[in-house]
């Protein structure tokens, strides 16, 4: 291509790649009147000094496996000292005795570490890791609550985490709802304690029996129960096999 060169040439300078870049740079920057470029998310970096990082760490015991893990979660605070100081999850570790789960919590740990120091809205890993279900089935926690998988209960720790340090909010209980489910509640307390109250009640002639006692033929208690394959009163001793 041929450039026609209409005016004197006074000064000459050899184009590099830097160069490059540093004029379109300036390009950019003419071009949008000088405005200050604006991050959408503020850079996560450790902090300088001393490399010390608050965090806690959660003990995961399941069902399928005899070993426990540990799962730590150290935070970082971001703008300390202001108004808009806040605490993030910054890295996580997962450690267990158990080595059959070691390459895949590497490579979570790893992902979910690097998802923390990418900085904006990380609160959607919670939602995504208990979404995830074992094909081989899931287990119960003390208390009742399912599992649908070991992910799925470290992320549930994760989400624990980060409603402890405020990153989560808890949304407002529904007064309607919460007066309901008090109510039912209370019903089934009183009908289990009626329950056991029967049970547990004395007999005519101030025994107890047990609740699967059947009538004797004999004195006509109901007091009759199964005792080394047969049935036995315990109110008068009478049994069936002699």
């Amino acid at each position: 291509m041929t450039v026609k060169i209409a005016s004197k040439i006074v000064g000459y300078e050899v184009l590099t790649p830097e160069s490059d870049t540093q004029s379109e740079a300036k390009a950019e920057e003419k071009t949008s009147g000088g405005a200050e470029v604006i991050r959408m998310t503020e850079k996560v970096e450790r902090p300088d000094g001393f490399d010390c990082l608050e965090g806690a760490t959660y003990k995961i015991r399941t069902p399928l496996d005899q070993h426990a893990l540990y799962v730590t979660i150290n935070d970082i605070i971001l703008n300390k000292g202001t108004e808009h100081e806040s605490r993030r999850p910054f890295e996580i570790f997962i450690n267990s005795k158990n080595m059959d789960h070691f390459q895949w919590i590497v490579a979570l740990t790893r992902v979910m570490s690097a998802v923390f120091r990418k900085g904006g809205d990380v609160t959607f890993l919670t939602s995504e890791l208990q979404a995830v279900f074992d094909p081989r089935g899931g287990y119960f926690k003390s208390g009742g609550k399912f599992m649908p998988s070991l992910v799925a209960e470290i992320g549930a720790v994760v989400e624990h985490h980060m409603r402890v340090i405020g990153l989560i909010k808890d949304e407002p209980e529904d007064p309607a709802q919460a007066a309901m489910l008090a109510e039912k509640r209370a019903e089934i307390e009183a009908k289990d304690a009626a329950a056991a109250a029967q049970a547990a009640a004395p007999s005519a002639d101030g025994e107890n029996y047990p609740a699967s006692a059947t009538l004797c033929n004999k004195c006509n208690t109901k007091a009759m129960v199964v005792m080394d394959n047969c049935e036995t009163c315990l109110a008068c001793g009478y049994s069936k096999c002699g």
